[in-house]
């Protein structure tokens, strides 16, 4: 179990930020180098629970408490097959995942978590700087071909699994860039592109065919993917953003977030743009609708674009700073949270309703009329409602307008409806407990079958999906179950 006293000896420490100033100067990773002793202190903390919830709590199943303790005895290149077990992509999930696992870590009862995404992060660097990390591609090959439709982290996963396998695997993706978004979604001082291309490259050396600029349904019909592929796999993700329909909303400088974020990503990679469709904020008073990762996001961003006001809106109440009564551990703590962008300036505001964008002489947004809100509970039906306050209106300024309030399902246009898929009451992709749709070939996984969810559940639902297909095409399969990700909560198994 790693250093029987290691958590009561040691804090929880992590990676220091790089300087504010200086990070948000350039686009690279905020986080300075951590030392591979830091990290085997860190995992030394761990106490290796008879009940482990940091591995009910992550959606992979993670083997956390067996990967600390070979970090803190040192055996770096067991840890990493430990990782891969359960992850095929351990250095994303390391920087981008809102980590779970941490907020289910027994010592948050009263103490501060073990550092695991930090720790996850550390060897899956450190297993790529030893050159352990190598292709791995199938012994023997079943003559199955596999489509595969969206490259994000869903789809690559699955992509991965099924050629280990041994299936032929071509993998679909309509922008021009791998990696959904991961590469196109996702800032670059969140992560780094490189490591998204080096895990493709291994994936290309594995046996899998990329097509990107290719829309299924249009460069491709459905009836020609039916017809040439055994299994077909839907990962396109939750495409279709949340829109704030209100007066003045066709202004210019209102913009969804992601095209925003998938801008900046493209110019990153030496795109040019039109001056008309290129989106600056330099020396711009910048708003951004929606409180969650997108939005932080988007702050992030607009620091480094060089914008002279900020300020991000919710019209949520700002959470409390620690756990209520009613959302106890090892449940996910609803609880007020600062990230590296939060860190980097800009202002936050709750509780804020936008009823209207106005615009100036150049139809260029100006200002937007805004009312605070409060959320009064229903005790009948046990929820919240919203009613405005009277007398609380007010006005902010505003040159560019970020809406960034979240994904309400996949595209349904071109391949979904064509497929005739079914879809359930979010406006999902209907899909069983295989993960097979209606269609008995047709699979589908990730954001697209879930909805809009974190990385580590998209790579989770890829692996588990092609489980599945295995199955399917082969009657049984060598792929491991994915034991975190159908779990029923811990809570509700405790209460029962």
């Amino acid at each position: 179990m790693g250093k029987v006293t290691g958590f009561i000896e040691t804090g929880r420490i992590t990676p220091k930020r790089r300087d504010k100033n200086d990070r948000i100067a350039d686009w690279q990773e905020v986080y300075l180098k951590w030392d591979d002793s830091d990290a085997r202190k860190q995992a030394g903390r761990c106490m290796d629970c008879g009940v482990p919830f940091c591995n009910s709590g992550c959606p992979l199943g993670n083997l956390i408490p067996e990967f600390n303790d070979l970090i803190y005895q040192g055996d770096w290149k067991e840890a990493i097959q430990s990782l891969h077990a359960t992850n095929n992509f351990p250095e994303f999930t390391g920087r981008i995942c809102p980590a779970p696992c941490e907020a289910s870590c027994t010592l948050s009862l009263n103490s501060e978590p073990v550092t695991i995404e930090m720790i996850e992060k550390q060897i899956g660097d450190h297993a790529w700087e030893q050159g352990w990390i190598k292709p791995e591609p199938a012994s023997t090959k079943s003559g199955k071909k596999i489509a595969v439709v969206g490259s994000g982290p869903a789809g690559l996963a699955a992509a991965q699994q099924l050629a280990r396998s041994g299936h032929t695997v071509t993998v679909f993706e309509r922008n021009e860039y791998i990696g959904g978004l991961l590469t196109l979604g996702i800032p670059e001082f969140k992560l780094e592109k490189k490591i998204v291309e080096r895990r493709i490259e291994q994936m290309r050396q594995e046996g899998v065919d990329f097509q990107v600029n290719t829309n299924v349904g249009i460069d491709i019909t459905h009836d020609e993917l039916l017809t040439d592929y055994d299994a077909i796999c839907l990962s396109g993700g939750s495409t279709v953003p949340r829109d704030l329909p209100v007066e003045g909303r066709e202004l210019k400088g209102v913009h969804f977030a992601m095209e925003f974020l998938t801008q900046q990503n493209r110019k990153l990679k030496g795109e040019k743009f039109p001056p008309e469709e290129i989106i600056d904020v330099k020396n711009k008073k910048v708003v951004i609708i929606g409180g969650g990762d997108t939005g932080a996001d988007c702050l992030g961003t607009s620091h480094r674009q060089g914008a002279s006001n900020i300020v991000q809106m919710e019209i949520l109440p700002r959470p409390s700073e620690s756990r209520i009564e009613t959302n106890p551990w090892p449940q996910w703590p609803t609880i007020f949270r600062t990230s590296s962008a939060h860190e980097e300036g800009g202002d936050r505001d709750f509780n804020v309703l936008t009823k209207r964008f106005v615009g100036n002489e150049d139809n260029n947004v100006k200002y937007l009329e805004c009312v605070r809100v409060e959320w009064l509970e229903d005790e009948a039906l046990g929820s919240l409602n919203m009613k405005e306050i009277s007398g609380s209106e007010f006005t902010i300024e505003a040159d560019a307008v970020f809406l960034a309030m979240g994904f309400i399902h996949p595209q349904h246009d071109g391949l979904l409806d064509a497929l005739g898929v079914d879809y359930d009451s979010r406006g999902n992709v209907a899909a069983n407990g295989s993960m097979q749709t209606n269609l008995a070939k047709v699979f589908a996984c990730g954001d697209m079958q879930r909805g809009q969810s974190l990385v580590v559940h998209a790579i989770a639902s890829g692996r588990r999906t092609a489980r599945q297909i295995d199955i399917f095409l082969s009657g049984k399969s060598n792929l491991p179950t994915v034991r975190g990700y159908a779990r029923p909560p811990v809570l509700t198994a405790m209460q029962h």
